[in-house]
């Protein structure tokens, strides 16, 4: 796609291909902060539902988070913008003391806990958000960045399971769409948008990586290019993940337990491949244990001690991780939940997939 094509507006025909896919769900929310990006995603929804004689029942939602003296202002704008454009609008403020710390993790986490509360309320399967190309190529060098394995690196999926509880799920139509575009597609219906300055702030990851994918564009390494590599990688994470679906039975003794002991073959499990072994091995620490997510790295450790102890034909070899007791012994794998450490202190049960696998079946950090 040419440099011409990519500040192109967003035409009603490819508005109708992206939002289709949600045409049969009884109602979607917006999440419309003001910014470019969700500003284009509320105009061209609407548009979209327009053109419909049936469709889903839309609801604006803005996210007031009190951070900035402005912000105030702004959601009205958007409530103004949405009264236009026929969509009902909502403005839902973020409550209570801020966190000196980890401001903007915090701050993400109460905007989708609103935003699935008034799904939840406007009885709609979808949050729909305006992540763009862009913000999908940030999302590959930041968890690059930060040593993600392949789950991680297959960055944003176009539709994901919410990061907080709630029955909706994320849909990210725009995420093949550069900003561009969308800036463009505003400029043509002279439509305004609000500018957080946070997005110029160097002190956010973001802010800074956008410099540096100003020099790997002119390299060749664009937000298209990640883009793609992102594809590519969730759909090797998917057949991986197959791959170990088809090794589980065959080598469980028996079926899974929360608490174990879950026993694999010891032999049958060092002929795996090594990654299918590395996630069976963390799917069953991550069903016994009860400390948390497992960190990649600690699982990867676990795993080449535990290929050395099978190589040197260990007698017996023990090893803990994220609450779990992993014991190789003779031709048994076995895996289940530690003991208690002395004291009694207490430990919450958390389970969570390596590298936060994404999936759904129905059909941001930064101001979009």
């Amino acid at each position: 796609m040419s440099a011409a094509d990519d500040a192109a507006p967003v035409s009603a025909a490819e508005a109708k291909t992206l939002f289709d896919p949600l045409a049969h769900a009884p109602a979607l929310v917006l999440a419309v902060s003001g910014g470019p990006d969700s500003t284009a995603l509320l105009l061209l929804a609407a548009r979209w539902r327009r053109a419909r004689k049936t469709g889903p029942r839309l609801l604006a939602v803005t996210i007031d988070h009190g951070l900035r003296r402005e912000s105030a202002g702004e959601a009205r704008v958007v409530a103004h913008l949405a009264r236009q454009l026929g969509v009902p609008h909502r403005i839902l403020r973020w409550k209570g003391k801020k966190p000196a710390t980890g401001l903007q993790r915090n701050a993400r986490k109460a905007r989708y806990r609103l935003l699935a509360a008034a799904a939840e309320r406007a009885k709609a399967c979808a949050i729909v958000t305006a992540h763009t190309l862009d913000d999908q190529a940030e999302t590959v060098l930041i968890r690059m960045s930060r040593g993600s394995g392949l789950g991680g690196l297959g960055a944003m999926a176009r539709e994901a399971p919410l990061p907080v509880s709630g029955d909706a799920v994320l849909v990210r139509p725009l995420l093949e769409i550069p900003k561009a575009r969308l800036i463009a597609t505003l400029a043509r219906a002279r439509v305004e948008f609000a500018d957080d300055p946070s997005n110029r702030d160097p002190r956010f990851t973001r802010v800074r990586l956008r410099e540096v994918m100003c020099a790997l564009a002119r390299e060749g390494l664009d937000a298209r290019r990640l883009s793609l590599l992102a594809r590519r990688l969730r759909r090797a994470e998917a057949a991986i993940e197959t791959a170990v679906d088809v090794a589980m039975e065959p080598l469980s003794q028996g079926p899974w337990s929360d608490r174990g002991p879950i026993v694999f073959d010891a032999d049958q499990f060092d002929r795996l491949p090594a990654e299918v072994a590395l996630r069976l091995l963390g799917r069953a620490i991550a069903r016994t244990g009860d400390e948390g997510s497992i960190q990649l790295g600690k699982l990867e450790t676990l795993y080449e001690a535990l290929r050395m102890a099978s190589t040197s034909k260990a007698s017996r070899w023990r090893r803990t991780l994220a609450g779990a007791l992993v014991t190789l012994g003779g031709t048994r794998l076995a895996i289940e939940r530690a003991p208690a450490r002395r004291g009694g202190a207490a430990r919450s049960v958390k389970r969570q997939d390596l590298e936060g696998r994404q999936g759904c079946q129905a059909p941001a950090s930064q101001r979009r």
